[in-house]
C-alpha cells in the first residue's frame, strides 16, 4: 500500500493513476490533474480537493460527490 499522508502534491499531473486504497488522509491535491484517476478504496473526507480536475472516467469511492469537495469536471 502506497502511503502519501499529508502530501503535498497541489497541481500534480496524476491523469490515470491508479490510487485505489493509497493512504492520503491530510493530502492536498488542490488544482491536481485527477481524470481517469482511480481514487476507490480511499476516505477522501480528509484530503483537501478544492480545484482539482476529474473526468467521466474518474472512478471515486461509492457516496462521495466531486463538486461538493470542490473539483472541477473537466470534458
Amino acid at each position: 500500500v502506497v502511503k502519501l499522508r499529508g502530501a503535498d502534491l497541489r497541481g500534480a499531473d496524476l491523469r490515470g493513476a491508479d490510487l485505489w486504497g493509497t493512504n492520503l488522509r491530510d493530502a492536498n491535491l488542490s488544482d491536481a490533474n485527477l481524470r481517469g484517476a482511480n481514487l476507490r478504496g480511499n476516505d477522501l473526507n480528509w484530503v483537501y480537493l478544492h480545484g482539482a480536475k476529474y473526468d467521466e472516467d474518474t472512478k471515486f469511492p461509492d457516496g462521495f460527490d466531486p463538486e461538493e469537495a470542490g473539483m472541477v469536471l473537466v470534458e
